[in-house]
């Protein structure tokens, strides 16, 4: 960890004293771990409406891999011969594959989201 006494003579005219680094989860002096001396607080509710913010961008981003492959049928057919044709193939294909891990992580997301309150609520002694 870095002290004052480390820090190049101009650092130390620009930032003075380094800022006292600790862990967020580390409890605060005097107790809590906010400003007001509470700790942290929060419900279930929170944690399911991200469960579900998650599930809906799984499923949008299914949706825009579907619009996307309709709007690209004969594509190939229609631009046979051109250039541009096999450019726009590559183009598509890394996007499939960029959205398509777009999704799968939302649904990965999606389920650990909505797991978290019934754990948190067990530990926290019947808090969520």
């Amino acid at each position: 960890m870095s002290t004052q006494t480390d820090l190049p003579a101009r650092w130390q005219e620009l930032f003075g004293e380094p800022a006292a680094m600790r862990l967020a989860s580390a409890e605060a002096p005097g107790g809590g771990n906010d400003a007001v001396g509470e700790d942290l607080a929060h419900s279930g509710g929170s944690w399911s409406k991200a469960s579900v913010a998650a599930g809906e961008l799984r499923i949008t981003t299914a949706e825009g891999l579907g619009r996307m492959a309709a709007a690209h049928e004969g594509v190939q057919a229609g631009t046979a011969g051109l250039s541009a044709t096999a450019a726009l193939a590559a183009v598509r294909a890394s996007w499939e594959e960029r959205v398509s891990a777009v999704r799968d992580e939302c649904g990965s997301v999606q389920s650990a989201l909505r797991n978290v309150a019934p754990r948190r609520t067990a530990t926290a002694g019947g808090r969520a």
